[in-house]
């Protein structure tokens, strides 16, 4: 009991690999006070589903704040066993994604306004033109304490150049982080790059994959030298910890066995990622988990599907074009596959959340030291609007959040308040972004 910790960005090393540690007991000081004990960092991420959701099996039925499991319907009630670790927003909207004079695009604009809260300059040139987008303004203020300053990923291929949406690049159907006003940030989707980069440049030899051997390999001594000075319960941590990097490394190796199967001749950066659908939602997300638990980056977005996306969800038995089958003009059959897919959708980020809330993290669990944003640009996509947005925000934001509410704001309330708000919870506080107002109240349900 000398009062000596392990330092927080203790990393195992070995031939090319690094691979960083989850928050434990041995990092926080022996005499610490007890509000430094088992301190955590605040997280971010944003999770971007395509093309809106039928909001009447979105929209909590029950007339006051709490939110109860019973007055969740059918798309929403995939996150009925989390009611409590979550906020449902209704009445926030975003007025740049409107056309305001320049016509159809409604989906570019979708993409492109819903993390900057800015009207993107219609084109489809080199002289794309939006804002800067909440994560990266985070990620300039506090990204240099982490590894990485943010992670950018995605679940669909998307070109970055061309005419997507009537005269709308298709960076901005394609991409919701935005560097700077003209820079947006293409998402990575495929699994192996993000864990090559999440654990070094070894993680991508080939003789790993080869001799069916483990990133861990490369670090086993460093780890046997580390578990020899930790306590019984650290020593626990560090095995579920490992055995969940060696889990994810092997479910990305089957993936990619199955990719081999089809011919060369018709391999492209498609076939570079999961052919199911739910295998690659998992694997991100679990990634995105690992990076959290690691304290590798704070800051996180994830398309599950690219803006006005023409994916056909088989995994479910819908072959129609998501896209195609929300300009249903109240074709009930049409309906009920949108809704489908709209739940589908919501039972991935019901397992994100299962994850977060059982990964243990200093005095709690990685989903009550997060804020974790899910929702769509549009709401109703057969009619194009952009008014009281489907959202959900998850976890505590370190106690900054009272959960298991549904808040009703008034009539276009800027969806960029809530930016500025979570901003200011990551204590990056802000005057505005985009076209906010101010910030949110009631999140503390104060």
């Amino acid at each position: 009991m000398t009062g000596r910790s392990l330092p927080r960005r203790t990393i195992l090393r070995g031939l090319g690999a690094t691979v960083a540690l989850p928050l434990l007991d041995a990092m926080t000081p022996v005499f610490a006070p007890p509000a430094r004990k088992g301190k955590a960092p605040c997280r971010m991420a944003f999770i971007y589903a395509p093309n809106g959701k039928q909001m009447d099996h979105w929209t909590p039925r029950g007339a006051g704040e709490r939110l109860l499991a019973a007055d969740l319907p059918r798309i929403s009630q995939a996150i009925a066993p989390y009611v409590n670790d979550v906020v449902m927003f209704s009445g926030l909207t975003h007025n740049n994604g409107r056309a305001l004079g320049d016509g159809p695009g409604d989906h570019g604009r979708a993409g492109a306004s819903y993390l900057t809260g800015v009207h993107p300059r219609k084109t489809y040139g080199k002289d794309i033109q939006a804002g800067i987008s909440v994560d990266q303004v985070a990620a300039q203020r506090i990204g240099g304490l982490t590894r990485f300053a943010s992670l950018e990923l995605g679940c669909e291929e998307g070109i970055q150049g061309g005419n997507c949406d009537n005269g709308y690049s298709c960076a901005y159907s394609n991409s919701i982080s935005w560097r700077t006003p003209s820079a947006p940030l293409p998402p990575e989707i495929r699994p192996r790059a993000v864990f090559e980069r999440l654990f070094g440049d070894a993680a991508a030899d080939p003789a790993l994959r080869k001799y069916e051997r483990s990133i861990l390999d490369l670090v086993l001594s460093d780890a046997h030298r580390l578990k020899a000075n930790l306590g019984a319960t650290d020593r626990r941590k560090l095995d579920e910890y490992m055995f969940s990097v060696r889990d994810i490394e092997k479910r990305i190796t089957a993936a990619e066995q199955r990719i081999v199967e089809i011919p060369a001749a018709a391999r492209s950066l498609a076939t570079a990622v999961p052919g199911d659908f739910t295998e690659h939602a998992s694997l991100m997300f679990d990634l995105m988990t690992l990076a959290f638990q690691t304290d590798t980056t704070r800051i996180i977005t994830l398309m599950l599907g690219i803006e006005q996306s023409n994916r056909a969800y088989r995994e479910i038995g819908i072959s129609e074009s998501h896209h195609g089958l929300t300009h249903h003009r109240g074709e009930p059959e049409k309906i009920e596959s949108c809704v489908r897919i709209n739940r589908y959708h919501m039972d991935q980020f019901a397992g994100f959340l299962a994850k977060l809330k059982a990964t243990p993290d200093g005095d709690g669990t990685l989903l009550d030291h997060s804020m974790i944003v899910y929702g769509c640009g549009l709401s109703d996509p057969n009619r194009h609007e952009h008014h009281n947005l489907p959202v959900v925000l998850a976890g505590r934001g370190n106690g900054a959040i009272q959960p298991g509410r549904h808040v009703r704001y008034g009539k276009e309330t800027p969806m960029a308040n809530l930016f500025v708000t979570m901003l200011d919870t990551m204590g990056v506080p802000v005057e505005s972004l985009g076209d906010s107002s101010g910030k949110l109240e009631q999140l503390a349900g104060l």
